[in-house]
Formats: structure tokens, C-alpha cells, sequence
């Protein structure tokens, strides 16, 4: 499916799952390379109901909604957009990405946090079948133009989820 004109991150993702036929969906970032099967994982960690999105890539706020780090979960607080898959039910039921990120960086981010809003989890799986090679869109914009774009992105997210701290996963601490 080809959008004429280009529309935006946002809008291009929300137009495929409109159009998707399955009860998931399970989105790929150009730069993502399958080397074995890691559908039938994601698939498998959707069957528990209290998972909202799954993905090979967590994220974690650093106590912050401000800032996020690469977390292997298994809870985490996003899932990153290389790779995420969701109930296409789910999705719609939140009105699927935010059109105003026109820019990738931080919609997936922001999209999670939409979801798990819906009281539901987001789990990473380790271990995929899956290499991640360098991002197309991030390399061919101009370093200025993507800091101000991801900056805008940003404050998109804040604005919605600044106050919403209650979404951050708080490590679990063993007992003593």
C-alpha cells in the first residue's frame, strides 16, 4: 500500500491496520531483519489478555517520563517500533497511532502508552530471531532536521503523558 501523497509516520502505520485482515499485527521497521521465527512468539505472548503489545525492544523511563532506555522487561514501559505487535482490535479501539507524529521517533513510544492506558501490558521478548540494522529514515535526515523533529515528538508525548507516571513500570526489588 502506497499513501499519495505521503502522509506521515502516523497516518502510513494507522492505513495498514485499517486494511489488515488478521485479529494481529505485527509492524517491521524497513531495517529489521528476520533471520528464524519470531511471529510465532509474539502471537503466542498476545494469547495472555493482560498483554496489550509485545516486542523484541522494551523500553523503560529512566524515573522519567522524559527520557527512556532500552530495558530486556520482560515488563516494560513501550515497545519499540522496529518490531511491536498488537490486537488490531486494540488498536483501532484507541484510534491507532497519533497523526501528528509525522516522525517515527517517539510514536511508538506514545502508542504504547495509549494501549497500556487501556489497563494492559507491554512485554519484551528476548531472544527473537531478529537483527537490527541501521534506521533509513534516521540516516537520511539531516542531523538538525531529526533532533527537531524528535524534540517535537517529544513534547507531543509530554504533553498527552507528563503526569502519568503511574504508566512507568517500577522495578521489581527482591526481597531482603
Amino acid at each position: 500500500m502506497t499513501l499519495d501523497p505521503p502522509l506521515g509516520f502516523a497516518t502510513a502505520v494507522n492505513a495498514g491496520i485499517q486494511g489488515a485482515a488478521g485479529e494481529v499485527v505485527v509492524l517491521f521497521d524497513p531495517g529489521v531483519e528476520l533471520t528464524g521465527d519470531a511471529i510465532s512468539p509474539l502471537l503466542e505472548a498476545l494469547q495472555d489478555p493482560t498483554v496489550v503489545v509485545a516486542g523484541p525492544f522494551g523500553l523503560r523511563g529512566k524515573g522519567t517520563l522524559k527520557e527512556f532506555e532500552e530495558n530486556p522487561g520482560p515488563d516494560v514501559d513501550a515497545i519499540e517500533g522496529y518490531c511491536m505487535a498488537f490486537r488490531r482490535s486494540d488498536a483501532l479501539a484507541v484510534d491507532g497511532f497519533d497523526p501528528k507524529f509525522k516522525f517515527y521517533r517517539i510514536a511508538d513510544i506514545e502508542f504504547s502508552f495509549r494501549l497500556r492506558d487501556r489497563a494492559g501490558r507491554a512485554l519484551a521478548l528476548e531472544g527473537l530471531p531478529i537483527t537490527k540494522h541501521e534506521h533509513r529514515l534516521w540516516e537520511a535526515t539531516a542531523p538538525d532536521e531529526r533532533d527537531r523533529l524528535s524534540r517535537r515528538n517529544l513534547y507531543r508525548f509530554l504533553d498527552r503523558w507528563g503526569k502519568r507516571e503511574d504508566l512507568l513500570v517500577r522495578p521489581q526489588t527482591e526481597p531482603q
